[in-house]
């Protein structure tokens, strides 16, 4: 039995404009909840893993709220906080549509999550029996604070025997304290044993110049020459790496995207084959899907292709499902590998 996965981040509330309308068209919202590190716990449990989610919540109804969405996919939640002074953070989402991108606005300001500091988890708790500790770069983003519970977190997770899994997550406006990705990612990241990003997201957190993922059709393939090089120099920087991943996207309109992505484990590296969907219904979460797919994947299958191809195809799904988590089982990924056609399953 594999140990149970722990993910540390924040849970929102999600206020998207109906259809295609524009901020200033909208009238009301369609409301979801989410948020990167909740997303992987949900994929992680939706297939059946054993998984725990750490936040800290409002002691509100909007707090009951998000506990029971949670606990309505079958994740953990005896280690989550309750907060009398804070409130739930929210984004609000203005929706992509052919040639016009998506945009977002935080308002996380004053949120109970953000108000955790040092010393205010019991670590040594909530990673008992734990086997992975996820978390990510928008934690890290929010507050100094954070950054430094995130390394109480890890320094913790490395006394207890745990992995520990980073996606570093840039979001560009949430840096907004003085210091740099780089300044503050890196050394926490060289604490770590697993990674996920995107080439750009590395290029940031490790200034190193990163190859081009430009594909327009399923028939194109990765450079694998080009990644195998960039992986080997990120893997210089990282002492702990046991797991690095990349995933990777080329957006063509707003519906139609390219997939990919790569894994560099046991000195090798691995390329999943390229999909296109053309389609998109809802590209947030994608990234995390991805994430949850390879934790999920790591506990589960030995092959490393294998793992790779899992999550690829976990993520290419996800395009498909309206709200931030993704709602499919193993068994529909593994059809997406086995090529399975798409008639209704009756």
């Amino acid at each position: 039995m594999s140990g149970k996965i722990v993910t540390f981040g924040e849970l929102l509330m999600r206020l998207t404009t109906p259809g295609n309308l524009r901020l200033p068209q909208t009238r009301c919202f369609d409301v979801n909840f989410g948020g990167s590190e909740a997303n992987v716990a949900i994929s992680i449990a939706t297939y059946g893993g054993q998984v725990s989610f750490l936040t800290s919540l409002p002691d509100n109804p909007l707090g009951d709220v998000c506990l029971m969405k949670l606990r309505e996919h079958s994740v953990d939640t005896s280690m989550v906080m309750r907060s009398k002074g804070g409130r739930l953070g929210t984004y609000i989402m203005e929706k992509a549509a052919d040639m016009r991108a998506g945009s977002v606005i935080y308002d996380r300001k004053g949120s109970a999550f953000s108000q955790l500091k040092p010393g205010m988890i019991d670590w040594e708790k909530v990673l008992h029996g734990a086997e992975i500790f996820h978390w990510s770069g928008i934690v890290a983003a929010l507050t100094p604070d954070l950054a430094d519970v995130c390394r109480e977190g890890i320094e913790a997770a490395r006394r207890m025997g745990v992995k520990v899994s980073c996606d570093i997550n840039y979001r560009k406006n949430l840096w907004q304290y003085g210091k740099r990705i780089d300044e503050v990612m890196l050394p926490l990241m060289q604490q770590c044993d697993i990674f996920f990003g995107s080439s750009d997201e590395y290029t940031k957190a490790m200034g190193l110049a990163a190859p081009e993922f430009v594909s327009r059709s399923a028939a194109d393939s990765i450079d694998t020459a080009a990644f195998d090089t960039y992986c080997r120099a990120i893997r210089q920087q990282l002492p702990r790496c046991q797991y690095l991943f990349i995933a990777m996207r080329h957006v063509i309109t707003s519906e139609h995207h390219t997939l990919g992505g790569v894994l560099f484990a046991d000195n090798r590296l691995y390329t999943s084959k390229v999909y296109e969907v053309s389609n998109v219904i809802d590209s947030l979460g994608v990234g995390d899907a991805f994430v949850g797919g390879m934790l999920y994947a790591i506990q589960h299958y030995a092959d490393n292709q294998t793992k790779l191809n899992f999550a690829t195809a976990a993520s290419v799904l996800k395009n498909t499902i309206v709200g931030d988590y993704n709602m499919v089982s193993v068994a529909e990924v593994e059809r997406l590998l086995q090529g399975d056609n798409l008639e209704v399953k009756r």
